[in-house]
């Protein structure tokens, strides 16, 4: 082979390289763009606060087929915190109170939207021989050793003229919460959720509840901000299966209440009697409180962020128009 075909063979084959080269770059390109998001599950936590499930009826509907996402439950908010800042979990259903507390050591949370408020859903119960909350005058009271458990019981003492110096607290996980009262190891307990009914059955006595501090615990969605760069549609689509499922709740009380009771293990009517203590919020009152022309919800969170610093429940002051994000409120869709 001379020279001069020497050349024109490689310049041949060189051309077919850049050729070959191109078409699987534009390839790949197009690959990538038909391959989802991300291929992990985006992981949301709960506990079990009745305001979460309407995520888990979300789920039993179909709201969340073909998309990557996992709901995990956990006995407390307690341990969704941990799991958050260990990078278990990328969302959490929490209480606002511990959503601050996040926020006020890491910049990577936004709270997404608002759950619900508790109106009579959070209850202080008491042996049948406890009259009221100045009778707990140096006796036992059992709570969830987190913020919102030292919150709520430092409000009602404060209502009645005492404070936890009063009292002797005993901690608390909710799950210990039924057997700790009935075996008597406590004189009242600061509960919520299925343990409520059981201890009412077992003669327990409504001493204080969250409608007597209305406004003042309510239960978010949180995300960190990588979450919301890597998973916007599948946080969308969170987003509104979780008001999709509230709107079925609200058409369809007895039987989401049936569908909700097989998970949680307590009466249908048990179930429908725990959502009269809260309110849940729906899409038209989230877009209200997200509306940053309408200073009430953030004003709120002041009172809230204020009273907890008092109280040294919260390490330092926080920017709250920072922490609140509403494009997948004002994206949502049922």
């Amino acid at each position: 082979m001379n020279l001069f075909n020497l050349k024109r063979l490689i310049k041949q084959q060189w051309v077919k390289y850049l050729t070959f080269s191109f078409i699987t770059g534009i390839l790949a390109i197009a690959l990538t763009n038909c391959i989802p998001q991300s291929s992990s599950p985006l992981r949301i936590a709960t506990n079990l606060w009745p305001g979460y499930e309407t995520l888990y009826l979300a789920e039993d509907l179909g709201y969340y087929d073909n998309q990557p996402i996992k709901l995990i439950d956990y006995p407390s908010g307690t341990e969704e915190v941990k799991a958050y800042r260990n990078g278990e979990i990328e969302g959490a259903g929490l209480s606002i109170d511990q959503a601050l507390l996040i926020a006020s050591t890491q910049e990577n949370v936004k709270i997404i939207t608002i759950m619900d408020a508790s109106h009579g859903a959070d209850v202080i119960l008491g042996q049948p021989e406890i009259s009221d909350i100045k009778a707990l005058k140096g006796k036992r009271v059992g709570l969830e050793p987190t913020a919102l458990g030292s919150f709520f019981i430092a409000r009602a003492l404060e209502k009645n003229g005492m404070s936890v110096k009063d009292i002797e607290i005993i901690s608390l996980e909710p799950l210990e919460h039924e057997r700790a009262y009935k075996q008597r190891q406590v004189d009242a307990v600061v509960t919520f959720g299925p343990a409520v009914p059981k201890i009412l059955e077992a003669g327990g006595k409504v001493l204080f509840d969250s409608s007597q501090i209305p406004g003042e615990i309510l239960d978010v969605i949180v995300v960190n901000t990588e979450v919301m760069a890597n998973f916007p549609q599948t946080l969308q689509a969170l987003v509104n299966g979780r008001f999709r499922a509230l709107k079925y709740l609200e058409e369809n009380p007895q039987a989401a209440a049936i569908k909700i009771a097989k998970r949680t293990g307590v009466t249908p009517d048990a179930m429908l009697n725990a959502f009269k203590g809260m309110s849940q919020f729906n899409l038209e009152e989230n877009q209200k409180l997200f509306n940053p022309n309408d200073p009430t919800f953030v004003n709120g969170l002041k009172k809230l962020m204020n009273i907890m610093l008092e109280k040294k429940l919260l390490p330092q002051d926080i920017d709250l128009t920072k922490i609140l994000d509403d494009r997948f409120i004002k994206n949502a869709k049922l």
